[in-house]
């Protein structure tokens, strides 16, 4: 494995020099943002390297409005919510869903199932499920859309923030931070969608992406590939977790998020609103969306004051560079979602990277 390391080392030292220039790579997933920084990866990389942390992590990424809506609904008396851990701790305009704990209605589960499951065991509240996450998790939601309509369940909504990666990227490169010079793609959203659906980025916008694992030799093999086809000038699509991905993903996965949902325009922390990047239910399973349910708009919020997550989401600024940045704004007091999330940048350079 050393062997392998020094190789790849050897690969991108030679990019940067034969390039003159610096290279920026982009990240688009929380768990490599973290398991870059625990390997210690950025230590042993060349000065004219740059990796930049983009809108990889779906805590991070959900809107403002979002969590408003969240909290609106956690202050009705005749809802539930049922969460995920990640976002309880996460700040709305008024106070975040653990500061509504005390009221009862706000339950953290572990999975969608669990969801669902409250809604069989509270027949007297509309339960809500905080359905955040990218096409990884979206499948479990739709499993239980599912069921619920099999099982003629009634009292069961979900408030969808499943969001798309692929159109973030787009985003990105279409004016965003066009700076990026190629993708470090995400391992856990490509065992659904595929490795050949990044193949677009590279016909269209020129940029190299490889996808990779988590284990630290696949993530240097796999920026040591982006650097070689920076220095060949000839951007391809490659994969270095081949054990898991394949080249069309799980099929089986994309047939049932098709079936129960839909792109539609959406509104990233950031971003502002992208085109058909976010999922909505389909008219068939509709009667469970919790927005149509209860009247919600599903539209901008208004950003936290100080706070400068969203370009940190667009890997335009380092966490260091928000003066919040572990002053006001710590894991312990974080004020935005950031600093909030176990795959947030911020919190991931306030664990591991501040010495530097």
């Amino acid at each position: 494995m050393l062997d392998r390391i020094t190789h790849a080392q050897h690969t991108i030292e030679e990019a940067c020099q034969g390039l003159e220039r610096q290279i920026t790579i982009m990240e688009v997933c929380g768990t490599h943002t973290v398991a870059i920084f625990r390997s210690g990866i950025r230590s042993i990389l060349p000065a004219q390297l740059k990796l930049l942390s983009g809108p990889g992590c779906p805590v991070c990424v959900t809107d403002q409005g979002y969590i408003d809506a969240v909290m609106q609904l956690a202050d009705r008396d005749d809802c539930l919510i049922a969460t995920y851990g990640d976002m309880i701790r996460v700040p709305g305009s008024d106070g975040s869903l653990e500061t509504r704990a005390s009221r009862g209605n706000v339950k953290v589960v572990l999975s969608s199932e669990d969801a669902l499951q409250l809604a069989r065991d509270n027949p007297g509240k509309t339960v809500v499920f905080i359905a955040v996450g990218f096409e990884t998790t979206t499948p479990a939601t739709a499993v239980v859309v599912k069921e619920a309509a099999g099982e003629g369940i009634q009292n069961f909504t979900i408030l969808s923030g499943h969001k798309l990666v692929l159109p973030a990227m787009r985003a990105l490169l279409g004016g965003m931070n066009d700076r990026v010079d190629g993708f470090l793609c995400p391992g856990h959203v490509s065992t659904i969608i595929g490795a050949g659906a990044f193949r677009e980025i590279v016909e269209n916008y020129r940029r190299p992406c490889v996808v990779a694992g988590f284990e630290p030799l696949q993530i240097i093999e796999g920026l040591a590939e982006i650097c070689r086809q920076l220095a060949a000038r000839k951007p391809e699509l490659k994969s270095v977790y081949k054990a898991v991905v394949t080249e069309k993903g799980n099929t089986a996965a994309q047939r049932i998020i098709d079936e129960c949902f839909e792109p539609v325009d959406g509104y990233w922390r950031g971003v502002g609103k992208i085109p058909q990047s976010t999922l909505a239910l389909r008219e068939k399973y509709r009667r469970f969306d919790a927005f149509r349910r209860f009247g919600l708009e599903d539209g901008p919020g208004r950003e936290i004051r100080g706070c400068r997550c969203g370009e940190v989401l667009c890997g335009l600024i380092e966490p260091r560079d928000c003066p919040l940045f572990a002053t006001g704004c710590t894991p312990s007091t974080p004020i935005g979602p950031c600093m909030v999330s176990s795959e947030g940048t911020c919190a991931a350079w306030f664990k591991y990277g501040r010495r530097k």
